[in-house]
This record gives structure tokens, sequence and C-alpha cells, in this order.
């Protein structure tokens, strides 16, 4: 069975999805807010490739973005300038443009009779907001309230993975070190990558304008900004929100986020302890059958999961399964996922997909 959230008790309603005049959608009509951005793209892509009903499809983008257009099922759709009337007859809105903008509209898109699922930070720990991964916790899209939140990319393929195994063995600890690709930051981040390994290999200067110091062959410990406490505001989401994904407040978890210089796919070290003995042949059995996961792990032929391998594939691919000597019932991990699709846009999708039934 998936986990509840034990954040708070809150009324199962009949219909999943719960708008101001109630009813179900069947065939939504459907609006990408930031749609000319990568997150934003791959969610158009991803809802033409699993032939989502959607009666119509919004692009909305910034004054920049006028002018541009993009096809969907057969159709050229044209950008239109987000603006407070953008909502007017909008069933559904993916929202994937920052959390300033997501604050400041989605509460618009909301009174204008849509459902906004959230891919920023600006909802996720609000109490009020459902945190979603569909194949971990689908049943608190229920008592959303307009508004279900898109976890963090790298808190989202580590929770596929641990899910299963915590129904099975009882997480007791987990501790994780992230390895995020540059698209994660966006656009910028990609060609500032791009542009610094063609100075580097011309022998011209390079510089740095997106991260604070050169991403090009380089490991950047530092995703986001310092808080007080020497952790970064990225390590923190991932305590957070895999605790309230999990519906386990307590849980102890501990992170610490890297970026490297790979386009596409972030890759996790993942250490668990468990309260009950489980051995890596019985976490790869548990993993083998468990909805959104991918077992690839055959050390003696280099088979692992690899990143450039993940980018364009749906899974959380999990391998390097291996006892940990240092403590009682505990493993090492390898995760990998495409942060693009599942880390985002994906997981926004099947969210509506769960709404629809």
């Amino acid at each position: 069975m998936p986990y509840v959230s034990l954040y708070r008790r809150r009324p199962v309603y009949q219909n999943l999805i719960i708008r101001p005049e109630g009813g179900r959608m069947k065939e939504p009509y459907v609006a990408i807010v930031g749609a000319t951005g990568m997150v934003g793209q791959a969610m158009r892509t991803v809802l033409e490739q699993r032939r989502m009903p959607a009666r119509g499809l919004r692009l909305l983008a910034s004054e920049r973005s006028r002018g541009r257009s993009f096809e969907f099922r057969g159709v050229e759709i044209d950008v239109e300038v987000l603006d407070e009337n953008s909502f007017d007859g909008v069933d559904l809105a993916l929202f994937s443009a920052g959390g300033s903008i997501s604050k400041e509209f989605a509460p618009i898109a909301v009174k204008a009779g849509a459902v906004v699922i959230d891919n920023s930070s600006a909802w996720r720990m609000d109490p009020e907001v459902p945190l979603v991964v569909p194949e971990v916790n689908p049943d608190d899209v229920s008592w959303h309230k307009g508004i279900i939140a898109n976890p963090n990319c790298s808190t989202i393929q580590m929770v596929v993975v641990l899910c299963p195994l915590h129904r099975e063995f009882r997480i007791k600890r987990v501790v994780v070190s992230t390895y995020q690709s540059v698209s994660g930051t966006g656009k910028d981040a990609v060609e500032e990558l791009k542009h610094q390994v063609k100075d580097i290999d011309e022998g011209g200067p390079v510089s740095a304008i997106v991260y604070p110091h050169q991403i090009a062959y380089n490991v950047l410990p530092h995703i986001d900004v310092f808080l007080d406490n020497g952790y970064t505001k990225e390590e923190v989401k991932v305590v957070e929100e895999t605790r309230k994904i999990m519906g386990e407040p307590g849980l102890p978890v501990t992170a610490t986020a890297a970026r490297v210089p790979v386009f596409v796919g972030h890759s996790e070290s993942v250490n668990v302890q468990f309260e009950k003995p489980v051995t890596p042949q019985r976490a790869r059995e548990v993993l083998s059958g468990a909805p959104g996961v991918e077992v690839i792990d055959e050390p003696a032929e280099n088979r692992y999961p690899l990143a450039i391998d993940a980018e364009g594939k749906d899974p959380s691919y999990v391998g390097r399964i291996r006892t940990d000597f240092s403590a009682e019932n505990a493993l090492n991990m390898w995760i990998v996922s495409d942060n693009l699709l599942k880390g985002a846009a994906l997981n926004a999708v099947q969210i509506a997909e769960l709404l629809l039934g």
C-alpha cells in the first residue's frame, strides 16, 4: 500500500480532483506556465507522449518569449504572455517558472477554477499543500485545495527507491550525497558549461556567470544559497521533502548536494540504515518489483546506472547495492534519474493523471 501523509489528518474526498465548483475533470484544458524553459518544454513533450486527455493546451511565458510557438499533437501553438487573465477556461495548470511567479500566479489560477501542479519550491512545505510522488503517496492528492506541489528533482528519484525498502525493512537513517547536472539550474547553466568547455579547449579565458565558480571540469559542493547552519537550501529541501512525502516527520536524513559538469541526469550516493536485517540480494528483489524503479546492478560486467543512459528515460535507476560493513543493517546504493523527466515534468504529469483517475 502507498504511504498516506502523517503530517495532518484530512478527509479523503470522493472525487480525486476537487475544484471550486466540484466535479471531476475528464478532458481538461491545460496550461503550462514557463512553457519555453527546459522543464516546460519537457512537460509539453510528456503530455503528448503519454497521450494524456486534454481538449486544449495554452503555453504561457514571459514577455521575452512572445512570438515563439511549439507544436503539440500536430498543431502549432503560439506562446502567450502570462498575465492575470491567462487562466480563463483552464482546468489544469502546470507551473515551471520559479517560486516568485508561482506565489503570484498560482492563487490566481486556482481562483479562476484551475488546479495547479507546481514545480517550484514555493508551496512544497506548506502544510495545506500536498507534496506528491505518485509511486509513493498518491492518496495525498485527495486533500489538495487547488495546489499540488511537485518535489525537488533529487528528492523524487531517491524516495521512489526508498519507499519500497522502507515498507519492507523500515528505514532508520538516510545519508545522501547528490551529483546534480547543470540542467537542474536551467538553460543558461547548460550554455555556460558548453561555453566553458569550448573556451578551455581553445585556451581562452573562462567566465562564470551562472555559478560562483567554473563548472567545466570541476565539481561544486554548493547548490542554492548557504544557510546559517552551514547547509545549503538544496540540502535542506531533500531532508524536509523526504520526510513529508514518506509521512515520516522524524526520519533522520542528512544530505550533501554537489553540482557536476553533466548536462542531464542527477546521480546520488545513498547510504541507508534499516531497523530490520537486509541483504543486497533481498533489496534487489524488492526493488525489481517496485513501480518507477529499474535495477542495474552487475558490477562484474561494469553495469550500473549512468547519467548518460538515464537521459530521456522515465525510471529511477539503482545499482551498486552493497552492504555497509560500518553499520548494522545498512546498505549503500547508487541512484540515477533524468532530472528533467522523473525529477520534474514526468512526475507533474503523473500527478495530473492521478487527478483524472
